[in-house]
């Protein structure tokens, strides 16, 4: 019998990988805008280095362990033999990539059986680096700095609560949105709108944000960053009764969970 991948090795991979795509990144952001299509709506843009990276990711990852599976943003979808699938989006962020909004990230999680054990969001940006492993914690490098474990944040009460969330690409879906924003934004401190779930769910793990929530989410927009969330001890779910992302992924400081999940509840759609 074979036995389980290390989940630390996993992400030893996983991190390299995400290092060399990011120097790939950074390098062609100054062409970002040169060769842009568009995606699900005239909005979803989708650039050459974001092909580039994938391209990059898939050949890192499948040249180190050639059994596994992998998942793709940009349409990587293999299936492996060996238990463990990449879910990997090259450049999360590509609208601030294109505008140059210093966050775009490539995320890269490992899957093992079917449940996420090891994960990695680099904003490509600034430089920080955001990983986490199942029981290992979750961490904050910077340069080469020693990492920073991540605990999340302890607001005092709801409206004391600074929450992140983004919006789908189709007109229909941020009329809905937009909605729920305007309702929720009168019972917390603020909103703030980044631009990328996988950072977003890495500010929440580091206290910068104090909540997030989002609908419409894929696998590649999530699964890293939500496992960082989770070993930061951030409340990582759904509504009640439902899993994350089926429909609105939520990830919130522990303190607040209860009122600001039962307020997403009266207030989302569905």
């Amino acid at each position: 019998m074979t036995s389980a991948p290390d989940p630390a090795a996993l992400l030893e991979l996983a991190v390299g990988t995400a290092r060399e795509a990011a120097d790939l990144v950074a390098r062609g952001r100054d062409s970002a805008a040169d060769q842009v299509d568009v995606k699900s709506s005239p909005v979803d843009m989708v650039t050459a280095v974001d092909k580039a990276c994938e391209e990059l990711v898939v050949a890192r990852l499948l040249g180190a362990r050639p059994d596994d599976g992998l998942l793709g943003e940009e349409g990587s979808d293999r299936a492996g033999s060996s238990g463990v699938r990449w879910i990997v989006d090259p450049i999360d962020g590509t609208t601030n990539f294109v505008y140059g909004l210093p966050a775009y990230a490539v995320s890269i999680a490992a899957e093992v059986e079917g449940r996420v054990r090891a994960g990695v969001v680099l904003n490509a940006a600034t430089g920080e680096l955001w990983s986490a492993t199942t029981g290992g914690g979750a961490h904050l490098t910077v340069g080469e700095a020693d990492p920073v474990r991540l605990t999340g944040s302890r607001p005092a009460s709801l409206e004391q609560t600074l929450v992140a969330t983004g919006f789908g690409y189709r007109r229909e879906q941020r009329l809905a949105q937009g909605a729920v924003v305007a309702q929720l934004l009168p019972h917390v401190r603020d909103i703030r709108r980044h631009g990328s779930a996988a950072l977003d769910l890495c500010t929440v793990a580091a206290g910068r944000v104090d909540a997030y929530y989002e609908a419409h989410l894929n696998p590649w927009d999530f699964a890293a960053g939500a496992l960082v969330a989770a070993e930061a001890g951030v409340v990582v779910t759904g509504l009640p009764g439902r899993p994350f992302a089926e429909p609105l992924g939520i990830a919130v400081a522990p303190s607040v969970a209860d009122p600001f999940i039962a307020l997403l509840d009266r207030l989302h759609p569905g």
